[in-house]
Parts: structure tokens; sequence; C-alpha cells
């Protein structure tokens, strides 16, 4: 019986592999063929019998090139299904006649790896993730592994593995490290800082659609296919979506043998004989391959691709305040990290790569080393107990910095049926027969028994029961292993992503991510964070479904908080009804939200009521993501929109690249629409375009409100001059102040609150400006004007004069002057120079 899991296994896009924890060392093991790995490719046959692994690949290089024959891509065998677990993505099998899931297709993989374990069942496994997986592809790939007959599932990040791994192997330098994990679909740099054998990742950045499928096609699209519009007639194909996409996904396996042998030798010749490759091109001739690339051709092929894993690594580094020189080691995990050419380029621009570990086996290994210290769950462990043995409790650190350790031996009573004599002893034996402690009395409450460990080893030990005449006692479990050397194994893991709910912004109004405080990225797993203060917008009645709230869940990458929620990933809508509620809730009620996750990114969201002193744990669904054509153009169209207004205010370097981003993402999408890989990189390239876009448009929306500002206020502050009162003058000076409060802030809000009062404020100006100038026009042009009551003209025009000369108030002033109008004829009125009685008679 296992006490821990021991199991790790690498679930790769185009490779697979298992591990395990065998007496203290991890030993990889072989597949059928004898490799250390298998490719994770999913064959169907005629008999429907699914075949995984090689021979799968092999069927699928078939399909793949026979589909050029009759230009029909019907298959039954599949791969790089990775990239779209966690989607509603399926694959059509027409031998099977259904459908399959990315996580089904998985499950199969795992299948296979659970087969090359001979003797025994494997229930727990650790299993390992891309850093940058969203938690609908951690949760797919939960799903596969359950499917697959895993109950127990750990789920890991892959530099975290590899960097596991490689402390174990290379005695840990402290200092920073720097994992370049280039898969082969996905790519993850993580910064870990390794201090007197305790690791911790300090930061992560990636890419989920950057890998070794992008370098492949990218050999067929500027390698193999010009060599065949060059010696054939392909126009037509080319013409043709659907073709095109058959013809490239056939030579993309001749590609893939140029980018390995490549990683090897100087040269290498892409050959073909005459009916290897099916299909004709539009003149009817045979295709044939005859084409010698050389390192300085791929070079030019791979450089721009590898160069975007190598900035994601500068953009790492440099927001953490650091260089290259500052890195203890980089340590390389992926097959097309044996590129040369990739690896020159990581001298050159960060710091030389460390070679040390088999950058294809590197994060299998690391997800063993970590299993052999996760306990497996209790329901696991009583599926294999064997309850006539002594069943043991075996307490003890899982890793150490330290040359001693204490372990704990309890006897479990109550999962004993067996006999249990009175007198029972307990000998610890290092695996390497170098060191045992000797025989130790077992006490009811059990025994601390003190060990000693190997530097730099996962050190073995074997524990071995006796009676009191030195006969030996059935046990179970009989094995430990303590990784001496590093400490906090299970705490390496971070957040990849910033937790946040989806508000509504005061200042721009706008519907915005904001972070939960707790939730950041590169929190130590497992962790908790903590949203107080929502309010409910209605009642809730217990018991009633109807009745709900609901709080968008999101992750958002780097400074993400404040962006538009729409713009990061939805996770989950954390939905409270009366079914969750013991009584009624009112209107505006308070709802504290805690969100926990753990180890393996499992989300449990909490909802408490003070005004019921009630808590509640929400169910959270899974969920698969599904990405429409019609909202990715939609955005793309109202972007290009924006930023054609945005040019024409700004035309800066930045816009123009902006701009070249967007063009490139809508060529993506138009050169491949119903791919869901491809939308889903279209996705995510855009919401990084949309986020910038948004900042420069509120920085030009902020700057044109402040030039109105401006502009008001020196109106307003010239028209004041003219017009001797002395609460304008205050009210002038509080607005200079309050205009310095709104461009510190950039509260837009605030500063269109602004601009009505000072609109206002313009307006009495105004007005001041014309009753002045009414009263002295009546005065001057007095005997010109067919008066109805001369004598009572008269008197108002002096009253006038005296309420101007003694500055008072502006109403006694206006009520003067519209006592005036009425003695005026209409037409005078209108034909005055102050002509905008209007504004005094209304």
């Amino acid at each position: 019986m296992r006490t821990k899991i021991d199991y790790g296994i690498d679930l790769g896009t185009t490779n697979s592999a298992i591990s395990r924890m065998e007496n203290g060392e991890i030993v990889i093991k072989k597949t059928d063929r004898l490799k250390d790995t298998m490719p994770s490719c999913i064959f169907v046959n005629k008999k429907k019998t699914i075949e995984a692994g090689d021979s799968a690949f092999n069927s699928l290089k078939r399909t793949k090139l026979s589909a050029m024959k009759n230009w029909d891509e019907e298959t039954n065998a599949f791969i790089e299904f990775k990239r779209t677990m966690g989607t509603d993505k399926t694959y059509y099998s027409p031998a099977f006649g259904k459908e399959f899931s990315s996580e089904e297709l998985s499950a199969e993989v795992l299948k296979a790896l659970k087969s090359f374990i001979k003797d025994e069942n494997i229930n727990a496994a650790v299993i390992t993730i891309p850093a940058a997986f969203k938690n609908n592809q951690i949760d797919a790939t939960r799903r596969a592994a359950k499917l697959a007959g895993i109950e127990h599932i750990e789920v890991l990040q892959e530099p975290v593995a590899a960097a596991t791994a490689y402390g174990l192997e290379n005695n840990n330098k402290d200092g920073f490290w720097l994992v370049f994990d280039f898969g082969g679909g996905t790519f993850d740099a993580a910064l870990l800082k390794v201090e007197d054998g305790i690791m911790k990742v300090t930061d992560t950045e990636g890419d989920n659609y950057l890998g070794g499928k992008n370098l492949d096609f990218a050999i067929v699209d500027e390698i193999i296919l010009p060599y065949l519009q060059q010696h054939y007639d392909i126009d037509s194909i080319l013409a043709d979506d659907e073709k095109k996409q058959i013809l490239r996904n056939a030579m993309k396996f001749y590609a893939e043998e140029t980018k390995i042998a490549l990683s090897f030798n100087a040269t290498h010749n892409i050959l073909s004989d005459l009916g290897d490759i099916p299909g004709e091109d539009d003149n009817g001739e045979e295709f044939e391959l005859d084409i010698t690339v050389t390192q300085s051709d791929l070079e030019k092929v791979f450089a721009p691709i590898f160069q975007k894993a190598i900035d994601i690594c500068k953009t790492l580094l440099k927001r953490n305040s650091m260089t290259g020189a500052d890195l203890a080691t980089l340590i390389l995990v992926g097959g097309p990290t044996f590129s040369p050419i990739l690896r020159s380029m990581l001298e050159k621009q960060i710091c030389k790569p460390d070679t040390s570990v088999d950058p294809m086996t590197v994060v299998s290994k690391g997800a063993a080393l970590y299993a052999s210290t996760v306990d497996i769950s209790e329901n696991v462990k009583e599926q294999s107990r064997d309850r006539l043995k002594i069943q043991l409790d075996i307490s003890h650190e899982t890793s150490s910095v330290e040359l001693e350790e204490y372990v704990t031996v309890r006897i479990l009573e109550d999962k004993t049926d067996g006999d249990i004599p009175d007198e029972v002893f307990a000998e610890i034996t290092r695996q390497d027969n170098a060191w045992s402690s000797g025989k130790v009395k077992l006490h009811r409450t059990g025994e601390v028994i003190e060990t000693q460990l190997v530097a730099g080893k996962n050190n073995g030990f074997e524990v071995i029961l006796y009676d009191n005449k030195g006969n030996i006692l059935a046990s179970e479990p009989k094995n430990f292993n303590i990784i001496q050397g590093m400490a906090g194994i299970n705490s390496m893991q971070v957040l990849p992503y910033n937790f946040g709910i989806e508000v509504q912004d005061r200042i721009t109004g706008k519907r915005v991510f904001t972070q939960i405080q707790g939730l950041e990225r590169n929190k130590s797993l497992p962790v908790t964070g903590t949203r107080n203060g929502l309010k409910t917008q209605q009642a809730i009645r217990p018991g009633m479904e109807q009745d709900f709230i609901t709080i968008p869940l999101y992750q958002g990458e780097h400074s993400a908080d404040r962006t538009r929620a729409e713009y990061n990933e939805h996770v989950y809508d954390v939905v409270i009804s009366g079914l969750d509620l013991p009584a009624l809730l009112p209107e505006n009620s308070d709802v504290d939200l805690t969100i926990s996750l753990d180890r393996s990114q499992k989300i449990v969201v909490q909802a408490y009521f003070p005004y019921l002193d009630h808590t509640a744990e929400i169910n959270i669904p899974e969920r698969k993501q599904s990405i429409e054509n019609e909202w990715l153009e939609e955005k793309i169209e109202e972007a290009k929109s924006d930023l054609f207004n945005l040019r024409m205010n700004n035309h800066s370097p930045r816009i123009d690249r902006l701009n070249d981003q967007l063009n490139q993402v809508e060529n993506d999408l138009e050169n491949n629409p119903n791919d869901i890989d491809n939308k889903q990189k279209v996705l995510s390239d855009l919401r990084k375009v949309l986020k910038e876009l948004d900042t420069h448009l509120d920085q030009s929306d902020w700057e044109m409100k402040k030039q109105e500002l401006d502009e008001l206020f020196e109106k307003i502050k010239h028209s004041a001059q003219k017009v001797n009162d002395a609460s304008i003058q205050q009210s002038l000076r509080q607005f200079e102040e309050q205009i310095q409060d709104v461009n510190r802030s950039q509260d837009i809000k605030l500063a269109d609150k602004l601009l009505e009062a000072m609109r206002s404020l313009d307006m009495q100006i105004n007005l001041v400006e014309y009753i002045v100038g009414f009263i002295c026009y009546a005065d001057n042009s007095f005997d010109e004007i067919h008066w109805f009551n001369r004598t009572q003209a008269r008197r108002l025009v002096d009253i006038g004069l005296r309420q101007i000369h003694n500055n008072d108030d502006i109403n006694q002033l206006h009520q003067t002057v519209a006592e005036l109008i009425n003695l005026m004829p209409r037409d005078e009125i209108e034909n005055s120079p102050q002509n905008n009685s209007s504004i005094l008679i209304g």
C-alpha cells in the first residue's frame, strides 16, 4: 500500500511520459516501444479499438498524407488536443461514429501511460500543466484523469516540476533560476529564488499558443510550400482554404523530422520517393520532396518564433528588475530546446543555458519527486489497504535541509483486523543499508525515531516490524522517502493569474475587473482571498431559485486591475440564490465573499451574509470555453474604428504598432476561422490589443476632457474681468482648486460635474454682462426709445445705475431690467444691441 502518490505524469501536447518513485530513486517508466516518452496521439482503427502512442502517430501520418489523394481530411487519428483542453472543441471519428472531447482523448493517453505499469494499478497521480493554464483548462485536465480511472489528482505547474528535478540533481545552486519551458504546444517561463535549499517561485509568464507546433508549421510555410510552388503548379490548392490546410497538415510530418534532425546535425535532406505523397498538382503531376535544409535556413525560420519566447523572458526579468547576468542558472525544458539556434540566441540575449538535464524527461521526473511528498487521499488508501496486516501511520517531513529528521511510527489499531502482539518493535533502514535505527519498541501512542539522511539525495527508508521473539510481522506501509537538500516543495507553486470580480467603475462607468485581496498573482498556493461589502440589488427569498445575485469571477494577467472585465478570462459566475439561504435577505444587504484555491488550484467559494449570520458554500460548475467568431469580428471592427480615431489625433509609434498588432489578429482569424486552437490564440492576442487600446482611449478621453476644462476656465476668467462681482471671483478661485484635484485623479465623472458647474457660472457671467450692458444702453439711448411710460422708465434706469455702482445682488438688477423691457416696444427690443432679452424675460 502506498501512502504517497509517487507517480508523476507529464501530459504533453506532443509527447507524454510517466515516472515513479522507487526505493528513493526516480524511475522513468519505459513505453511499449521501450522509449522514455510516447507521442500524445490517439488513433481509432476499423475495429473501434483505440490505439495510443507510436502506433497511433504512424497512423496519423498515413492519414494526413492519404487525405491529399482526394483532398478529403476525414480522420480517425488525433494529436495536439491539449491545446484545446477546456473548450467545446470535439474531434469526430468516423470509425467510432462519435465525437471525442479533448479531455476524452487526453484520458486515452493517460490510460496508455498507466498500462506501462505492470505491477500495480494507478489510482493517484500528479499530472503536470503549463504554468499559464487557465482554470477551465486545469478543470479539463482533472476530468481527463477521472476518465482514466485516476481518483486522486494533483496538478503541478511544469516549470516547478522541472526546477524540482533539476534542484535534486544539481545540488541547489543558490540564487535566481529561470526555467525556459518550450514544449510542443505551450511556452512557460518561471523565475525562482533558491536559498539554502528552499525554492520559491517569484514570478511567471507564458504563452499557451507558442510551441513546437509553431516551429513545424513555420518550416512548412517558409521552406516546404515555397519548394512545392517552385517545382509544381499548386495555385488552386493554395487558393482553397480546406485543401491548403490538408497540404500543410501532411507536410508537417516532414517539418517535424527536419526540426528534430537539425537539433543534432548541421544539415538535413527532406526526401520522399515517388508515391510517398499521394495527390497531384494542378497539372496531374505527383509530388516529390528533395530539399536540403541547413542550420542557416532554419535560423531564418525559427528565430522570430524563438524570439517571442525570449522576449517573454526579458519581460519577466525586467518586471523583477533583473537581467540575465543576475541568474544563477537557466534550465531548458521541452524537445525544441535541443535546437542549437535557440541555445545560441539564449546565450547572446540572456545567459548560457544549463544542459545537464534531459529536457524531455525532467518534467515527468520532477512530478514524481513532488508526488513522493504528497499524501494519498484516505478514500484511495482504503481501496488498497490490507487490514490483515498491521497498519502503520508514518509521519515525517517529506523534504528537509537538515541531515537528521525525526519520524513518528504509530500502529493504527482501528485500521487493523489482524492480531497485534503486546510488544511490537520497529526498525527503520535506509535503502543504501548504510544506516539503521535498530529495533525500537513501539508504544501505543507511537514512537519518535531519529533518521540520518544522505546530503543532496532522495533518501528511501524501509520500516520492518518484529515481535518480541524477533519474528517479522506483516505490516504496511513499509517504505517512505525524505528529500534532503530541498525544503518547502509543497509550497513552491504560485497563483499564475490575478483573481477578481466584475464591478462598475465609479469614474468611467465601465464594467471592470477588480482584484480580490489575497488572490494576487504569484501568491503561494494554497491561497485564500476575501471581498467584503458586496451588496444585493434585490431581496432574496429563502428557497426561491429565481431570486439570485450573480458575481462574475475572472482571471487577469499582470496589471489587469481596473481593465475591462470582458478583456480578461471569465472563470465562473458565482450565483447565490434563495436555495442557499435559510431566511429572507433584504435588498441592499451585505455579502462577504471568500474564495480559496488549493495547491492544485481547485476553487471553493463561500458567501457570508452578516444580516442572517449565515455562510453558504457555493457550487462552482465546470465550464468549457466557447469562442464565437461573431464576437471576435465585432470586437476587431470596434477596435479598428477606435484606432482610426486615435490615429487622427495621435499618430505615435505606439499607436502604429498597436494598429499592426490588430491587423495581424484580423489576418490570423481570416486565415483559419474555424480552428478552435487558432481562435483561442486570436482571442488571447486580441485581448492584449484591446487592453492597451482601452488605456490609450482613456488617456485620450482624459486629454480631451482636460482641454475642455482649461479652455472653459480661461473663457470664464476672461469674462469675469469685465464684471466686478466678488462672488464670481470667489467661485473662480474654488474652480481653480477643483481643477487641480481633478487633474491629479483624472476622474472623468468628477470633471463632467465640474464642467457643469463652470458652465452655470459662465451663463451667470454672461447674464451679468448683458444686464449691465442693457442698463447702459437704456441710459445712453433714453431719448431715442419710445417708452410706454417715460417717467417710470427714467426712474428704473436710475435705479439700475445705482445698483451697478453699489454692486448690488444680480437678482435685483435682473428684476430692474425685466421691468424696463416691459416698457419698450417689441420691435425696439429686437433691434437693440442687447437683443438677448429672452434670457431675462424667461
